[in-house]
């Protein structure tokens, strides 16, 4: 079988431009919506976005590579990161590390991408780990670097990256097209295009020993934000972990070719759903704020613990209803107690109660699937 990099015009990818150019634009429209809605929240509000949107993104990168994370933590350390008030919990390597990528990402996205900065990244990624030979440094061992799945006796390869020996000449050639290609290059490209493009060939290099699928992703969100011109408010990796088997199936149908059009338009439009996502989010927040806002005084302190539980789901709400037994768990308290909550918080309408009996599950009001019932 031959790889798209063994291919004698390899890394020359082509693609139709005029199939992506509605895309483009939709991309640059749907930025300029965020970055209007920005300008109605407060500043607090707006850096409680930046840490929870941030905070999703270093959650469902690793989670895409199969590594869950602890969401507090994650969350506490990308405060710490941003001089935001903290606790003062005790943060695993693994949450510090990529908590620590996604914040240097967020501030550094307008610089030049150089080795010295994939290496830092990857030194951040591999905080903790003990099973690696090469960190802070490309790979360089003998074997080949495959993905492969299936039973050991009979695996299936979906790729092979270039031999370890090639890895300095392939990322001198990959920085190389990449500053060119930037806003302030010599051969500037559309956003969505670059970015396609970009996660695409860092990929198929691998030029890491792990974790080359985070630093790809955190590629494409520094080319988004280059493009805008400030940091790209979107939920990335949020989206792809959702479509994860797609998202390997386009991957693998793409190293084998040179013509990408295929690929970069399946890309572009999860850069849209996740433009998407992040709207969606942002309309949540701001519908947070005016909540406790109206409700200001009138919770008590297991009240209040719930709906903080609630809102920490985000837009989709809380999976299957909250429900009587969810509430007495969570509050540690009596059935009555609870029952009495509950119906507390029916009255003030700050839940939304659905079913009956056994079937009673409760519902913020501003969540897509209390709308859904």
């Amino acid at each position: 079988m031959t790889w798209n990099w063994q291919q004698p015009d390899w890394p020359e990818f082509t693609y139709d431009d005029k199939a992506l150019a509605a895309l483009e634009d939709t991309f640059f429209h749907r930025a300029g919506i965020l970055l209007g809605t920005l300008k109605h929240m407060g500043q607090d509000d707006q850096s409680e976005l930046r840490v929870d949107l941030i905070s999703m993104e270093a959650i469902k990168t690793s989670q895409i590579e199969g590594e869950i994370l602890n969401r507090d933590s994650v969350q506490s350390s990308i405060r710490r990161n941003f001089g935001l008030d903290t606790d003062n919990r005790r943060i695993g390597p693994a949450e510090r590390g990529i908590a620590e990528m996604m914040v240097d990402l967020h501030r550094t996205f307008d610089k030049r991408l150089s080795h010295a900065k994939l290496f830092a990244w990857h030194k951040m990624l591999s905080s903790g780990r003990t099973d690696l030979t090469d960190i802070g440094r490309y790979r360089t061992h003998a074997s080949p670097m495959q993905v492969v799945s299936g039973a050991i006796h009979d695996p299936k390869v979906h790729f092979e990256a270039p031999p370890s020996a090639t890895m300095k000449s392939e990322m001198d050639r990959f920085l190389t097209w990449f500053n060119a290609t930037a806003p302030t290059g010599e051969k500037p490209l559309p956003p969505l295009t670059r970015a396609g493009i970009a996660h695409l060939y860092f990929v198929c290099i691998h030029p890491f020993e792990d974790g080359n699928g985070r630093i790809g992703r955190a590629i494409a969100e520094k080319t988004l934000s280059q493009g805008l011109g400030q940091p790209a408010l979107l939920a990335l990796s949020h989206t792809i972990e959702k479509g994860r088997k797609a998202y390997y199936r386009n991957l693998e149908s793409s190293n084998k070719v040179l013509e990408i059009t295929d690929w970069l338009i399946t890309f572009a439009e999860t850069v849209l759903d996740a433009q998407a996502y992040a709207q969606q989010l942002i309309d949540f927040l701001i519908e947070k704020t005016k909540f406790y806002d109206r409700l200001s005084g009138q919770l008590n302190p297991r009240q209040e613990k719930v709906l903080a539980r609630m809102f920490r789901e985000g837009p989709e709400g809380f999976r299957g209803g909250l429900s009587a037994e969810n509430y007495i768990r969570i509050t540690e308290t009596s059935r009555a107690t609870a029952t009495r909550d509950l119906q507390d918080l029916v009255e003030k309408g700050a839940l939304k109660r659905t079913g009956e009996r056994r079937h009673t599950r409760y519902w913020l009001p501003m969540t897509g699937q209390y709308a859904a019932q």
